[in-house]
C-alpha cells in the first residue's frame, strides 16, 4: 500500500507541476474544432482561407496580403459544453442514464496583430507581418493539460486547450497570386522529480525540475485571385474567383515525467523510478482547398474541403504511457465546409456557415481509455460592424460577434476497464454552443 501511495503522489506531483493547474482538456483543438475570430466561428470555418484578419496566420498566411491596412484585435471566446452519455446496460452498468461527462467551458483571451513590413527593408515590397495569441481560462491557465484513463467515458475532442500561438508573412508573388508561410509554436514539458519517502507517505529531501521547449510546426498558403492572374482584360468574370489553398502541419502539446522514489532502510538507489510520457490537444496534419465568389460585390460565397490526417495519432498513442493500454485506431477524414457573407450597408455584414464533420475515431471499443466521439453539424451566424467616427479614434474600429453550434449525431460505445473486461455500453451525444467577440483597430 506504501508503495502504490508514493506512486499516486509522485504522479500527481508531476502532473500538477508540468501543468501549472488542473485541467480538463481533450485531443481536440480550438482552432481546428471551433474557429479563432468571430469570422471564422461564424461561417464554421468555411471562408477562413480568405480571411485577412490575425487569424490569416494559422489558415491561409497568404491571405494577410489581401489587405494592405495593418490591424490590431483584441477577442473572447467561450465555448459551452453539455455533452452526455446514456447508460444502455452492461455487466457492471454505472446507472448514469444521460449523465453530463463534460460541461467545463473553454473560455479564450485572444489578441491579433498585423502590419506591413515593407518600410523595414529596402525592397519596398509589401509584406505583411501576422500574430495570433489565445490564452485559455481568460489568459489565467496557459498549459491546459490532462491525459486520464476512465471506466465512465471521456469525450475526445471537447475540452480546454492550451497557450495558442502562430506568426507569418504574406506577400504578393505575381499578378493575383499571394503566398504565406507561418508557424504554430507549441510546448513541450519535461519534470524531473527525486524524493526520499516512508510507508507513511511522508518525504523529504524532495528535487525538482521542470522545463518547457517550445517546438515549431509549419503552415503554408497561396490565395490566388483567378481574374487577375489569367484574364487579359477587364470585366472578366474571373475577376470575383478566388481559390485558396491551406497547408497545416501536425502539433500537439506533450508532457514528460522523470520520477525517482527512495525509502530508508528500504529501497535504496536508484529507487522506484517512474517515466510517464502523455500528449494531448492533437492537431493533424491539415490539407486545405477552397474557392470563393463574389456576386454583385455585396455577397461572398465559399466552399471548402478540409482533409485531416488522423492516422498518426494511432502511432503517437503507441508510446503515450496514459493511453498505450486502448489500442486506440483513428481513420483520415475530410470536412465539407460552406459558408456566405453580405454585405448590408458599406459598414454592416452578416455571415453564416456550416459544416458536416465525421468523428475520425473508428472503433467503438477501447478499453481503459473509452474515448467517445461523434460524427457533428456545425451551423454558425455572426455580424461585423465598422464605425468610422468614434471619439478619440483616429481610425475605423471593427466590431464582429460570431455564433456556433455543434449538433452530435448519437453514437454506441462498448466501455471496457484495462484489464479488456466489458463494463457497459452507453450511447454518446449533446451540444456545443460557441460564442466569440471581438474589437479590431484598423490602420
Amino acid at each position: 500500500m506504501g508503495i502504490s501511495r508514493t506512486g499516486g503522489i509522485l504522479l500527481g506531483a508531476g502532473v500538477l507541476l508540468s501543468m501549472g493547474s488542473a485541467a480538463t482538456a481533450s485531443m481536440g483543438n480550438a482552432p481546428s474544432t471551433y474557429g479563432i475570430l468571430p469570422h471564422d466561428v461564424a461561417t464554421a470555418q468555411a471562408l477562413s482561407l480568405f480571411n485577412n484578419q490575425a487569424s490569416a496566420t494559422y489558415y491561409n498566411p497568404a491571405a494577410l496580403a489581401r489587405d494592405s491596412r495593418g490591424e490590431l484585435t483584441g477577442g473572447i471566446f467561450h465555448a459551452e459544453h453539455d455533452l452526455k452519455a446514456t447508460s444502455l446496460g452492461g455487466p457492471d452498468p454505472a446507472a448514469r442514464s444521460g449523465s453530463t461527462i463534460n460541461s467545463t467551458p473553454s473560455q479564450q483571451l485572444q489578441l491579433g496583430l498585423k502590419t506591413d513590413l515593407s518600410q523595414m527593408t529596402t525592397f519596398r515590397h509589401p509584406l505583411y507581418l501576422g500574430f495570433m495569441l489565445g490564452a485559455e481560462k481568460f489568459s489565467q491557465e496557459l498549459l491546459a493539460l490532462s491525459a486520464d484513463s476512465s471506466e465512465t467515458g471521456q469525450f475526445l475532442e471537447y475540452g480546454r486547450q492550451p497557450l495558442f500561438i502562430s506568426v507569418g508573412v504574406g506577400t504578393k508573388l505575381w499578378r493575383g497570386i499571394n503566398f504565406g508561410a507561418a508557424m504554430r509554436v507549441t510546448l513541450h514539458s519535461d519534470a524531473d522529480l527525486y524524493m526520499v519517502t516512508d510507508f507513511e507517505g511522508t518525504t523529504e529531501r524532495e528535487r525538482v525540475s521542470v522545463s518547457a521547449e517550445p517546438v515549431l510546426r509549419p503552415i503554408f498558403g497561396f490565395d490566388i485571385n483567378m481574374g487577375e492572374t489569367f484574364c487579359a482584360t477587364q470585366n472578366c468574370w474571373m475577376d470575383n474567383l478566388d481559390i485558396g489553398i491551406g497547408y497545416r502541419g501536425y502539433s500537439n502539446t506533450q508532457v514528460r515525467i522523470n520520477a525517482e522514489a527512495e525509502m530508508d532502510d528500504t529501497i535504496s538507489d536508484p529507487g522506484l523510478l517512474f517515466a510517464i510520457k502523455a500528449i494531448d490537444s492533437f492537431q493533424p496534419e491539415i490539407t486545405t482547398l477552397g474557392v470563393q465568389y463574389e456576386f454583385g460585390g455585396h455577397t461572398r460565397v465559399g466552399v471548402t474541403g478540409e482533409y485531416q490526417a488522423w492516422q498518426r495519432l494511432s502511432r503517437e498513442f503507441e508510446g503515450d504511457t496514459v493511453r498505450d493500454q486502448g489500442n486506440v485506431k483513428f481513420h483520415d477524414i475530410v470536412i465539407p465546409r460552406v459558408g456566405v457573407e453580405h454585405d448590408v450597408t458599406d459598414n454592416f455584414s452578416v455571415k453564416a456557415g456550416a459544416a458536416w464533420e465525421e468523428t475520425p475515431l473508428g472503433s467503438r471499443r477501447n478499453p481503459g481509455v473509452n474515448y467517445l466521439a461523434n460524427d457533428r453539424m456545425v451551423f454558425g451566424l455572426g455580424l461585423s460592424a465598422t464605425a468610422n467616427n468614434l471619439p478619440f479614434m483616429a481610425f475605423p474600429v471593427q466590431f464582429d460577434f460570431g455564433y456556433q453550434a455543434h449538433v452530435l449525431k448519437s453514437r454506441t460505445w462498448d466501455l471496457a476497464d484495462s484489464d479488456g473486461n466489458d463494463l457497459e455500453t452507453v450511447r454518446s451525444s449533446g451540444n456545443v454552443h460557441v460564442f466569440a467577440g471581438s474589437v479590431t483597430l484598423k490602420f
